[in-house]
């Protein structure tokens, strides 16, 4: 009796765990889509600056040295305009007559460096350091003759350099560019330093 009884707790319990039917693909819902993964910078992801470099009063034209120029082979004399997609930002530019390209200065009032990083830019950027200041490095998608680097200096300020090919018969590639905008960045800032 026993036996018997024990056979039937087992027989339900085997009952019990048999699997449910499978259900297909066509009849189940899909299931929940993962969760976007965002990896947007922002101002608050910057490291701190050394020090504030306010820009105000500063004139760009000045800013490099005619040794730094020289070592730079930007040898055409410093132009200065201001540049209005920037806010009406002082400007300079530097032609080389020995490589063809073209360095701009521009100091930017009007907004942060981390106006960069919106996905209203829509750029390609990379985040680097200058001085302890950060800098980013920016190319503009199909536009390959230019090169920027943005230097955050202040709260709502920065320093905007632009290196391009100045129409050299054999075009200057980008990554030789955007090296270019780092070395008169890194010469800009060091300079920069000095003054403020």
């Amino acid at each position: 009796m026993r036996t018997t009884a024990l056979l039937i707790v087992v027989a339900a319990v085997l009952a019990g765990c048999t699997a449910a039917p499978r259900q297909s693909s066509l009849t189940s819902s899909p299931p929940e889509p993962p969760a976007p993964v965002t990896t947007t910078v922002s101002q608050l992801d910057f490291p701190p600056r050394p020090r504030e470099v306010p820009l105000d009063g500063v004139e760009p034209c000045e800013l490099l040295t005619p040794d730094q120029r020289v070592s730079l082979s930007l040898d055409n004399p410093p132009s200065a305009y201001v540049e209005t997609s920037f806010g009406g930002a002082k400007a300079c530019t530097i032609r080389s007559t020995t490589s063809g390209n073209v360095a701009r200065i521009a100091l930017v009032l009007v907004s942060g460096a981390d106006v960069w990083l919106s996905e209203n830019a829509q750029v390609d950027h990379t985040v680097g350091v200058i001085e302890g200041f950060t800098a980013i490095t920016v190319r503009t998608p199909d536009v390959h003759d230019v090169c920027t680097v943005e230097i955050d200096v202040a709260d709502g300020q920065f320093v905007d350099v632009m290196f391009r090919d100045g129409g050299n018969s054999t075009a200057v590639q980008q990554d030789h560019l955007c090296l270019g905008a780092q070395r008169v960045a890194e010469a800009v800032m060091a300079s920069l330093l000095q003054k403020r």
